[in-house]
């Protein structure tokens, strides 16, 4: 009798663990198959976006989120497939969606940021923008973060709630830029020869945009200079490039035509006491 009860628990147990395994083996099926078919769905997604000649912005961002979204339904299938119903899941993650919203609602914030800049588009990914304290180039925009890439190859993930919540300064969006430097000279120097060297000097630069046409004006009488603006206008690509070759120039040019560049000075006057 003892014989025949244990080999019935055998067989019982048996079958659990073959019915387990085999809803088991199904389960990773269903998250093997759906991975790929999430992979296949969101190249199909991206090359029709990209045929409605969709930024680049918009298409990263949609596909983050649809990947999102369908990685929560292959889990929620797969656990389908292992026998527990999905109905009190699904309402289980509902209640931990709100419970989890309410303790982090500055990432629904982000999130809500986020969707914000692919709608109104303040910047898109290759520009080069300054957000509060930080300056990059936008390589991603992610669901909750916008990663930027400094000059000197920094990685920095930037909250997209806190961009958005100050001034953004998007230094790709125009075509053209506008370059402002000032250039002093003594009051001894005379100043038509100095505005004419400035000009020179822009007019030997090939990048210099000839409309508008550069400015070139005496914009202060200061204490110890008399200061020029030279404000000369390039296509946003040669902005850095072009200001550092005409600092170089100016430098070159005022000493090879003896104009000084004064530093900050003051005059003493000594004035005899007479006995």
């Amino acid at each position: 009798m003892n014989k025949e009860l244990l080999q019935e628990i055998m067989n019982y147990a048996i079958e659990i663990t073959s019915n387990f395994g085999l809803k088991l083996l199904t389960a990773l099926i269903v998250v093997i198959v759906g991975k790929q078919l999430v992979k296949i769905l969101l190249k199909v997604i991206k090359v029709a976006l990209e045929k409605a000649n969709t930024e680049e912005t918009v298409r990263i961002f949609v596909a983050n989120l649809l990947n999102t979204v369908f990685t929560v339904i292959i889990f929620v299938a797969a656990i389908n497939q292992l026998g527990v119903e999905t109905t009190s899941i699904i309402a289980l993650l509902g209640a931990a969606g709100l419970a989890i919203g309410l303790a982090l609602q500055g990432s629904l914030a982000n999130f809500a940021s986020g969707i914000l800049i692919v709608i109104f588009r303040p910047y898109k990914v290759g520009d080069y923008i300054e957000a509060g304290t930080n300056a990059g180039t936008v390589k991603d925009i992610q669901i909750f973060s916008t990663v930027l890439r400094t000059p000197d190859n920094k990685t920095i993930v930037v909250p997209n709630g806190s961009i958005m919540d100050g001034s953004i300064t998007n230094y790709s969006e125009q075509p053209t830029r506008r370059i402002d430097i000032i250039a002093s000279c003594s009051y001894e120097d005379d100043l038509d020869k100095v505005k004419q060297v400035l000009k020179t000097i822009l007019d030997s630069e090939d990048r210099i945009l000839t409309e508008p046409k550069p400015q070139i004006a005496v914009s202060e009488l200061a204490e110890s200079s008399v200061n020029f603006i030279v404000r000369p206008w390039v296509n946003s690509s040669d902005y850095l490039p072009v200001m550092y070759s005409l600092l170089e120039q100016i430098k070159k040019t005022f000493d090879q035509e003896g104009i000084s560049i004064p530093y900050p000075q003051s005059d003493i006057h000594i004035h005899e006491k007479k006995a």
